[in-house]
């Protein structure tokens, strides 16, 4: 026999249980991006030093000249050197 009637008590219950699962929902999407976004940013800091490691190839093979060396390695010294104190301050 179903009852058309729902008393108080399991409406709230009912309420808090979907808010519940809401907020449980909302809370694992968070997660899952953060998540993906400290990935990116590791990433990125592997990239760099690759490219750096890539440019130094290029430079001691003769296809960078001195200037553009040091022009590249300036500034991505200056792009790891800001990560890192952003990195710091934040930790």
């Amino acid at each position: 026999m179903y009852l058309a009637y729902a008393s108080p008590a399991v409406e709230s219950l009912t309420k808090a249980a979907l808010l519940f699962a809401v907020i449980f929902a909302l809370t694992a999407i968070v997660l899952a991006v953060a998540r993906r976004y400290r990935g990116r940013a590791a990433q990125d800091k592997l990239d760099r030093h690759q490219m750096m490691s890539n440019f130094r190839e290029l430079y001691d093979r003769g296809g960078l000249s001195d200037e553009e060396f040091r022009t590249i390695k300036s500034k991505l010294a200056t792009e790891l050197k800001a990560e890192l104190k952003d990195n710091s301050g934040a930790g």
